[in-house]
């Protein structure tokens, strides 16, 4: 077995923290995902599917896993933060991984914004006496002074949060299967799964791209890699297993609630634009104290707990780029006693609150942003699944076809399908914004600053064996 290069051996100083266990990855990843993330955008999934949420979901889980074991395959080759913006420029080309960090950027930076948005539009509507602007401030300020305080204050406040969640969702499927053994089911018990009046394949990859979704956040555990005390094998476990846990809830989940939707015929005619869709099935199964519940328990998830890792991640992100001068170099700045990206955690603050407060405003915001964090998320990773088998297969000879050609090859092959049949919306403001990414590439090549990674030409021939 390969020796565990160190952070120094790749050109850089160990600056964070390393305090994180494999359970803190682990429930970092689960809280990233929330466990009961279809709760929020369960009319959506429903409407897309024609129905067959829980297949929507299998499909999504099994996309995702292709590429948390690619994710894994670079965490072992190169532990240390950035995710794909490290993973693709050192596995292809800097300048590649400068245009997967920027695609990717879509997903990061603009996610605290959506989870944010959408809480804080859940709790205007049961304490109108503060808007939403001002619930969106409260969960800013809330989520920054944590993140501000380190990485291991983040850490015990979500154990904390995971252990309501997954309350909250015992509760409700036990309600669920107690409704459905009263006769309350509105269709078959397969039609989650299958039905053959609606069924198309590019019906149910349109709702995968927005299912996957809920998927999103198995990959912030590879931010944390120079934070965490376990090896970079456990590390990648740590992702796969994150997945894995999350995807089972989703699916037992979606497929309890699909066979208590009471106004199916409305709901895939007209969709669920008021994203109330799963809190009237809960009120229809237990009684309107499920439908508070369970909409109380989301606005607190998206907000609090999931725009808490989120924040995490996306100062690491924007760390890591600013380390390699990829990004302005204030972005890497350290607080001495915290040892957290400072800088960049209150520049993800800033952006989370203005876009927040814009797309507030506008009907479509949530349909909107939702479609521009898929689609940076699904393009970064097919850079991901690239890089596995350029730098295994391509460099290194590795004979393992499993994991380093055929898995990554499996999985891009997925991902290209999810994000064709994407919104037309997301597709174009995607390819906008990866334009902008290639003018930005090209004024640097012509400026005479090449996108460089520090210590490349150093980088340890004993990084993952294969």
């Amino acid at each position: 077995m390969a020796t565990e290069p160190s952070l120094e051996q790749f050109g850089y100083q160990q600056e964070l923290r390393r305090s994180l266990t494999f359970t803190d990855l682990l429930v970092y990843g689960l809280i990233f995902m929330v466990p009961i993330a279809p709760f929020g955008i369960f009319g959506s999934v429903y409407q897309g599917s024609g129905g067959m949420v829980a297949l929507a979901y299998v499909i999504g889980m099994v996309a995702m896993a292709f590429t948390a074991l690619s994710y894994a395959q670079m965490a072992q080759a190169f532990p240390m933060a950035g995710s794909v913006y490290t993973y693709a420029g050192r596995g292809i080309a800097a300048p590649v991984g400068f245009l997967s960090g920027w695609v990717i950027l879509l997903d990061y930076v603009l996610v605290p914004a959506l989870l944010y948005l959408i809480a804080s539009a859940a709790m205007a509507s049961f304490i109108p006496a503060i808007p939403i602007w001002g619930w969106l401030i409260v969960f800013v300020v809330l989520n920054t002074v944590v993140n501000y305080s380190g990485i291991q204050m983040t850490a015990r406040i979500t154990k904390i949060m995971l252990v309501g969640e997954l309350i909250v969702l015992a509760i409700f499927i036990v309600v669920g299967l107690v409704a459905l053994a009263q006769g309350k089911a509105q269709v078959s018990a397969l039609s989650p799964l299958f039905d053959s009046s609606t069924f198309s394949w590019p019906l149910v990859f349109g709702a995968v791209s927005i299912a996957v979704l809920s998927f999103l956040g198995f990959d912030g555990i590879s931010m944390l890699a120079e934070e965490s005390k376990v090896d970079s094998r456990r590390l990648g476990k740590s992702m796969v297993a994150a997945l894995g846990l999350a995807g089972a809830l989703f699916i037992a989940q979606t497929w309890v609630a699909a066979l208590l939707t009471p106004n199916r015929a409305e709901l895939l005619a007209n969709g669920d634009p008021a994203g109330s869709a799963f809190y009237d099935m809960a009120e229809f199964a237990g009684g309107h104290w499920l439908s508070v519940l369970t909409a109380v328990a989301t606005a607190i998830a998206w907000g609090f707990a999931n725009s808490l890792v989120a924040q995490a991640a996306t100062s690491r992100l924007l760390y890591a780029m600013a380390r390699d001068r990829q990004l302005p170099s204030f972005l890497a700045k350290i607080h001495p006693k915290h040892k957290v990206p400072v800088n960049a955690t209150l520049l993800v603050a800033a952006i989370s609150l203005v876009v927040g407060l814009y797309l507030a405003s506008r009907d479509d915001g949530i349909t909107l942003i939702s479609g521009l964090v898929n689609f940076g998320a699904m393009t970064a990773f097919l850079a991901l699944h690239i890089s596995v088998v350029v730098h295994y297969v391509v460099r290194k000879g590795s004979r393992d076809w499993w994991r380093h050609l055929i898995a990554p090859v499996i999985g891009f092959a997925i991902l290209v399908y999810v994000v064709i049949n994407a919104s037309i919306a997301a597709q174009t403001l995607g390819i906008i914004w990866l334009a902008i990414g290639l003018v930005l590439l090209g004024v640097s090549y012509a400026r005479g600053r090449r996108p460089t990674l520090a210590g490349i030409q150093d980088t340890p021939e004993t990084a993952a064996k294969p």
